[in-house]
This record gives structure tokens, C-alpha cells and sequence, in this order.
């Protein structure tokens, strides 16, 4: 090794001992003959004092030492002068008188400081991005990442559970997003697909008999882009046989508790998780995604308003639709230009208008364009429905069911973000279960999975697959942290006539089930067990973790919001040749020439 130690291990306790550091040039101070330098490695820095009188020649070579060098050092142990500690370094009662320097490999000037975490470009980072990874914050994040993964491992081999790998190389199969695609040379014009997840191969480890399996599994989706999506990802994919719904909960809200205790840098709000049915956060939070470190919960108001002057919410109510509202606490004072941002996003969100009542902070005094519609006594009941007091804003929305939901908890997420409460340094885990098996609208004339085609339906509800396969409710669960959906499983179909059903229902024909699935559904012929599982993402989890807002911070390499490599500049053309051995064409339109 060409050290003793890393630069964050020594201690007191090495005062006097030879010792060999070796790492990177933090930060250099040069004091008119003493040289001071941190040398950072991945596990610390510690100071180095290099003195003119003591070791001329490794003086002269500390003179042309700069940010980011590489150096092997030689020196004896010191404790620092009294008054003169970092408190703020593991090695910081401590110093190394150097003998011997030696330069192991220059660095030019990098084009962004490496020895503090200032706001960087991002695809500056992205570009040399090996030298964003030197960077603390970076170091820190992947620790956590690293410390996460352990901790699943051992967590899951200590209850019997098997790490099985599947293959990268697959079938392409219908599953929700598009697939990546590999032509394949010895078959031409036949693809393999990489996998958007191990779904299937998963199911088949059940039939295979092997009960407890789970993979850190490389995903990739061909997604439309956005910010915080990545083309390709990492989630623990887990899988039991002869297991019900709430044994995959308990073991899963287990592991995350553990985890988060061993390697969180945010601190857990509540535990147990709280499990929450799906129609329940719909009405209360206006999506399957709550974040519950807040309240601003949706509520009813129908019956208060039913017979008010107002037509639209009269009307409403009269149609069997309701009226719905939401208090943002201390924003009474809001301009009617903050109002009109507020109904541009009611609007995006489906609304055709937005309703408000504001309450004046100190006179208490209701105002706002509807309040002559309303008697006194109706503001009132409005106003302690909500929780409303002085200087609060209350939002109202009324139309159909769905829209309402989805317009205030469009606009719920927005005034959290407004008011500050989604810096709220906590994990707020829940788990939201009894998802409709399919979606609530047809698509041609077919139902549409709410999860995935695989996903059984509660035993009670197979009847209505006949006569109302909208009303089925699914074995579905999400695991939901600070508003981010972390983790989707459910318990799964092990029988092949029910899988056909739910094949044909979603527009399956058999012979297409058989040509894309034939293979699974053979297999569930060969006593499948009862099984189910989960896949929480990884990247998302040590994100929240790390109280990152992207998961492109705690990604070694990650793509850009455009899913393109800045380091590498991929995606790139390949040489001609390499098309003609795979029997492949590239034909560009117009447009994209």
C-alpha cells in the first residue's frame, strides 16, 4: 500500500508514530516558509505542515503543489498547538509534520471548486462528473446509498431470504412504458428487450419453488422525459410465496424503519406507517401520492352550501356533485394576483374557476367575490369546518368528484410549497392499499390496469370481473414517503384461468396473451403457489435519505433530464459496420436530419 492510514483516521492517540498518508490536495496555504495542506482521501482530510527549515526539499516541491494534486506524504503524528483545533474535522487535534514529499501526479485547474459544495451548473457537474463525485456532499450520498443496500442485504439474508440475479437480455413484453431494445446478431431482425423490471422472471422464481427472492435490480425504461426520471434505475425487487397482503406490509415497513435508523440523514416522523385506503387519501389529499407531513386536508362542504345563493355550488350539490375546500394558514392577505396564479393552476388541473374566501387577520372580517352569496351563519360553519381562522385563505372547488380531487390536491401540493412545509426535514411513511383493480375510464372500449395486468383482484371481488369490473377492488399497496410513491407491489395472480380473464379484459386476445405471456401462463399450469411482492426504488429512497431533492444526487453516473451522458456525449453514432452486422437501417426524418 502506498499509505499507513486513510486522511480521516488518525487520532490523538498517534501522536508520535511515523506515518504515510496519501490523497488529493484539499486546500493549500502557504504561510512564507510553512506550507499548510489538507490531503483529503474518501474517508477525511488531515493537515499537513510541511517546513522549509525541517525538509528543504519537500518544501520546493510544496511550493509547486496546487488544488487537486496527488501526493504521498511521510511525516510523524503532532497534536496541534493548543487554541489552533478544528473542531470540525475527525482529524482535527491532530497534524503531520512532513519528511517527505512526493508528488504522485499532477492535476490542471479543475473548472469548479472541489473542496466546498458551492452551486455548481448542473451539467458542468454532469460533464466531469468524476470530479463532482471528489465533492463531499457527493461522497456523503453515496455512502448512504451504499450503507441502504447493506443493510437490505443483511436484513433479508437474516429471514431466509435468497439474492437471485435475472437476465439483462429479455423477452419484449407489454408492461407500461416502452421498452429498450437489443438487436441481436445471431437472430436478424429479432430483439431482446432490457427489462423494466423482473416482474415476470420473479413470478416464475415462485412457480420454481424458491418462496423468499430478491434482487438490487437494474431497471430501464424508455420513458417521455422529465426532471427527475432516469432512463435507467435500482430497486430491491422482493418476492414471497404463501404469503397475504399485510406480511409483505409488515416485513417491508420493517426493513424500512431499520433502514432508515441505520443510514438516514432525516430522521422518521411516525411508526408504525399508517395504512390508508385508496379511496381515503383520493378524498383527504387529492392524490394516491399524500404527503402527510402537513395537513390542508380536502373537505366537504357540501351540505353547508347546498341551499346558498350561489348557483354553481347549489346546482352542484343538486347534480350529486360536491363542493370541496382546503385552508392555506397565514395567506388571507394574498393580492389578486397571487389569487389569479392560484386559479391558472386550478384551471391546468381540470377546474373551469376558482372560489376563495380570505379572513382578515385582525378584524376577522370575511372577504372575497362569492361572500355575498352566503349568509353569515353558512361563512361561519365554512370557516370552523376548516379550521379557518384569522389571516388564513380557503380555497373551493365543485364539479365532478374526480376533479375537484385532482384540482385541490393540485393546488394543496402548491401551497405546501409555498409555505415552506415541504423543507420539513422528516420521512412521513404510509401505506396506501384497496386500489381499483382497473382504472376508472376505458381505453377503446377496454379496461386499463391501475398497477399491472398481474395483479389479482380481492378474492370477494372476482364475481364482478362478469358484471362490474370497475367496481373490483385489487390487491394492490403502495408504500408512499413525503409525497413520492417509493414502493408498488401487490399480491399476484398464480392461477392461468383467472390471468386470462384479466387478459381479456384489458384487450388481450388469447392468441396475443399466448405469443407475449405463453410462458407464464404455462408455467402457473405446474403448481404455482399463492404468492405476491414489492419493489421499493432505491434511488428515490436514499434520495430522501440524503435530503436530496433529485435522484440524480445520489446516482454515481446519472443521465440528464434529456437522457443524454455529458461525460461519455451518449448517446452516439456507431461506425457502419457495426449496423450491417446487426442488419439495421438508420432512416431519419426531415425533420430530425
Amino acid at each position: 500500500m502506498l499509505k499507513t492510514h486513510s486522511c480521516g483516521e488518525l487520532r490523538v492517540k498517534h501522536v508520535g508514530e511515523e506515518v504515510t498518508l496519501a490523497g488529493w490536495v484539499n486546500r493549500r496555504r502557504d504561510m512564507g516558509g510553512v506550507i499548510f495542506i489538507d490531503l483529503r482521501d474518501r474517508d477525511g482530510k488531515t493537515q499537513v505542515v510541511i517546513n522549509s527549515g525541517h525538509t528543504p526539499e519537500g518544501f520546493a516541491l510544496a511550493e509547486q503543489v496546487r488544488s487537486e494534486y496527488v501526493l504521498q506524504i511521510k511525516g510523524v503524528v503532532s497534536k496541534r498547538p493548543k487554541g489552533l483545533e478544528n473542531p470540525n474535522l475527525k482529524t482535527g487535534e491532530i497534524e503531520v509534520l512532513v519528511d517527505e514529499i512526493v508528488i504522485l501526479n499532477p492535476s490542471k485547474t479543475p473548472p469548479f471548486r472541489i473542496d466546498r459544495d458551492e452551486a455548481v451548473d448542473e451539467s458542468l457537474r454532469l460533464k466531469y462528473r468524476y470530479l463532482d463525485l471528489r465533492r463531499g456532499k457527493m461522497q456523503r450520498n453515496l455512502t448512504i446509498r451504499h450503507k441502504a443496500i447493506k443493510f437490505i442485504r443483511d436484513f433479508l439474508d437474516e429471514r431466509g431470504f435468497l439474492e437471485v440475479e435475472t437476465p439483462i437480455l429479455f423477452k419484449s413484453t407489454p408492461e407500461g412504458a416502452r421498452d429498450y431494445l437489443v438487436p441481436s446478431r445471431v437472430h436478424p431482425g429479432k430483439f431482446y428487450a432490457l427489462p423494466q423490471s423482473p416482474q415476470q422472471l420473479k413470478q416464475l422464481l415462485m412457480v420454481a419453488g424458491y418462496e423468499r427472492y430478491f434482487q438490487i435490480a437494474r431497471c430501464f425504461r424508455d420513458e417521455d422525459l422529465r426532471a427527475d426520471r432516469q432512463p435507467e434505475f435500482t430497486q430491491l425487487d422482493l418476492e414471497m410465496s404463501f404469503v397475504e397482503r399485510d406480511d409483505i406490509l409488515d416485513l417491508i415497513e420493517e426493513l424500512m424503519i431499520g433502514m432508515v435508523q441505520t443510514a438516514s440523514l432525516v430522521p422518521l416522523a411516525t411508526e408504525p406507517f399508517p395504512r390508508l385506503s385508496y379511496r381515503d387519501v383520493i378524498e383527504r389529499f387529492g392524490t394516491d401520492r399524500p404527503d402527510l407531513r402537513y395537513g390542508m386536508e380536502l373537505t366537504e362542504i357540501s351540505d353547508i352550501v347546498a341551499d346558498s345563493a350561489f348557483r354553481v355550488f347549489a346546482e352542484n350539490v343538486a347534480a350529486g356533485n360536491p363542493v370541496k375546500a382546503i385552508c392555506a394558514p397565514g395567506c388571507g392577505s394574498y393580492s389578486r394576483k397571487q389569487v389569479n396564479e392560484l386559479e391558472a393552476i386550478a384551471k391546468e388541473a381540470g377546474a373551469k374557476g376558482l372560489a376563495w374566501l380570505a379572513i382578515h387577520p385582525e378584524t376577522e372580517e370575511i372577504r372575497g367575490p362569492i361572500v355575498k352569496f352566503f349568509k353569515v351563519e353558512q361563512l361561519m360553519a365554512i370557516t370552523e369546518r376548516l379550521g379557518a381562522g384569522p389571516g388564513d385563505l380557503i380555497l373551493i372547488s365543485s364539479d365532478t368528484r374526480r376533479v375537484v380531487n385532482e384540482v385541490l390536491g393540485a393546488l394543496r401540493d402548491e401551497m405546501a410549497r409555498r409555505l415552506g412545509f415541504k423543507d420539513i426535514k422528516e420521512l412521513s411513511f404510509c401505506w396506501v392499499v384497496d386500489f381499483p383493480l382497473f382504472e376508472e375510464d376505458m381505453e377503446d372500449g377496454h379496461w386499463a390496469p391501475s398497477h399491472h395486468m398481474f395483479t389479482a383482484p380481492k378474492r370477494a371481488d372476482i364475481p364482478l370481473l362478469d358484471t362490474a369490473p370497475g367496481q373490483v377492488l385489487s390487491e394492490q399497496y403502495d408504500l408512499v414517503c413525503n409525497g413520492f410513491e417509493v414502493a408498488g407491489g401487490s399480491i399476484r395472480i398464480w392461477e392461468r384461468p383467472l390471468q386470462r380473464k384479466i387478459m381479456e379484459l384489458i384487450g388481450f386476445s388469447w392468441e396475443e396473451a399466448e405469443e407475449q405471456f405463453g410462458h407464464m401462463l404455462e408455467a402457473f399450469e405446474y403448481g404455482a403457489p399463492p404468492h405476491g411482492g414489492i419493489a421499493p426504488g432505491i434511488d428515490r429512497l436514499v434520495a430522501l435519505m440524503a435530503g436530496e431533492p433529485n435522484i440524480r444526487e445520489v446516482m454515481a453516473f446519472p443521465k440528464t433530464a434529456q437522457a443524454t451522458d455529458l461525460m461519455s456525449d451518449s448517446p452516439s453514432e456507431v461506425a457502419q459496420k457495426q449496423l450491417d452486422e446487426l442488419h439495421i437501417a438508420v432512416v431519419l426524418s426531415e425533420k430530425e436530419e
